[in-house]
């Protein structure tokens, strides 16, 4: 479904897209990740243990238990956290450091290279992701996403939803928050970029947690344009 939002476009240069299940399929990149070397694990439960490690880590950032700390180093110590419940102790360091870079190694989803491709001609177009510029930049090299810019938590020295993360957006490009849109699977990360003035774009990613759950993706109040996919947003933002 697509919502109603004449003229939202107008004044939008540059357009900031979350990466982590908004560009990329991290679940079933795991899942994938899991089955080919670790064939004994259920893929989904392991995706879903890891990724639900992400927010409590960054909240002991936030709060001043950890030093500031880069997501790959966060990944690895989640990681190392549930390996023992699924049987996976015995991993190397080698082991571990190649399996906490699968993060480097997600698949974008089918849409997303055509949609930015299009989007591209008339915006700018960057990353506004709490992932690290290493992690941020391997990623997309491998995935040919063609961005015209990559932003990450790590130039901010701030994790999203710190208002730095949004404000930098439009401080690095020299335009008005109200002048950059960012597009999210997350309706938390819209409300809060609307909070600094930043525009809103919701996409929906119903298998952001696998087949087995799908997501919730109605349309909600305030994101000003919801688009299946990032070809219907470029679409709706006449691209």
């Amino acid at each position: 479904m697509q919502t109603h939002a004449p003229h939202v476009s107008d004044d939008v240069q540059v357009l900031a897209f979350d990466v982590f299940g908004t560009v990329v399929d991290w679940h079933g990149s795991i899942v994938r990740e899991m089955a080919a070397n670790y064939p004994h694990v259920d893929g989904h439960s392991f995706a879903l243990a890891w990724r639900a490690g992400y927010q409590p880590a960054m909240r002991r950032v936030m709060a001043g238990e950890l030093p500031w700390t880069l997501i790959d180093d966060l990944h690895r110590l989640i990681l190392d956290g549930i390996l023992p419940g699924f049987g996976l102790a015995h991993l190397s360091e080698a082991e571990r450091a190649r399996l906490n870079r699968v993060w480097h190694r997600l698949d974008a989803w089918p849409d997303v290279v055509e949609g930015l491709t299009r989007l591209k001609k008339r915006f700018v177009i960057c990353t506004l992701s709490n992932g690290n510029l290493n992690l941020l930049t391997r990623l997309s090299k491998r995935a040919a996403l063609p961005w015209d810019c990559i932003l990450s938590a790590e130039v901010f020295r701030a994790y999203k939803p710190d208002p730095r993360t949004y404000g930098g957006v439009a401080s690095t490009f020299g335009v008005r928050p109200e002048q950059v849109m960012l597009v999210a699977a997350h309706h938390d990360d819209l409300t809060a970029a609307r909070g600094c003035g930043l525009r809103s774009a919701y996409i929906e990613r119903m298998w952001e947690f696998g087949m087995q759950e799908p997501k919730d993706v109605s349309p909600q109040a305030g994101n000003e344009l919801h688009a299946k996919d990032f070809v219907a947003l470029a679409q709706r933002l006449g691209c």
